[in-house]
C-alpha cells in the first residue's frame, strides 16, 4: 500500500512559479509509475506529467516547456516543478503511482494510489 501526499500549492501570480513535491506516507514509489493530474473547478480531472519507472517523462502539450517532473530517489519523493505560471493552471493538483502499462499512461484510471491534492491558484 503507497499513500501519496503532495504539498508545494499555493497562491501565485501570472509568470510566476511552485514547485509541488509528493513524498509518501506509507509503502515506496520504488518501481512505480508516477504522474501529476489537475482538476479545475466544473472540469473533470487531467493529465499533466508522468515519469515511467523507465525514466521516461511525458506531459500535456500546454504545459510542455514549462513543467518538469523529476524524481528523488533517495528521499522517495517526485516533483512538479511549474514555471510560467498562468490562470488556466489554477487547479487542484494531484499525485498518483501505479503500476502503469505504457498506452494507458496518461488515463487517471490506470494509477492506484493517489494523494490528497494540494491547491495552485494563479492571479493575474
Amino acid at each position: 500500500q503507497i499513500q501519496p501526499v503532495e504539498s508545494g500549492g499555493g497562491l501565485v501570480q501570472t509568470g510566476g512559479s511552485l514547485r509541488l513535491s509528493c513524498a509518501t506516507s506509507q509503502g515506496t514509489f520504488s518501481r512505480r509509475d508516477m504522474a501529476w493530474f489537475r482538476q479545475a473547478p466544473g472540469k473533470t480531472r487531467e493529465f499533466v506529467a508522468a515519469r515511467r519507472r523507465d525514466g521516461h517523462t511525458y506531459y500535456r502539450d500546454s504545459v510542455k516547456g514549462r513543467f518538469a517532473i523529476s524524481r528523488d530517489s533517495a528521499k522517495d519523493t517526485f516533483y512538479l516543478q511549474m514555471n510560467n505560471l498562468n490562470a488556466e493552471d489554477t487547479a487542484v493538483y494531484f499525485c498518483a503511482a501505479g503500476t502503469v502499462i505504457l498506452s494507458q499512461t496518461r488515463a487517471d484510471s490506470a494509477y492506484a494510489y493517489w494523494g490528497q491534492g494540494t491547491q495552485v491558484t494563479v492571479s493575474s
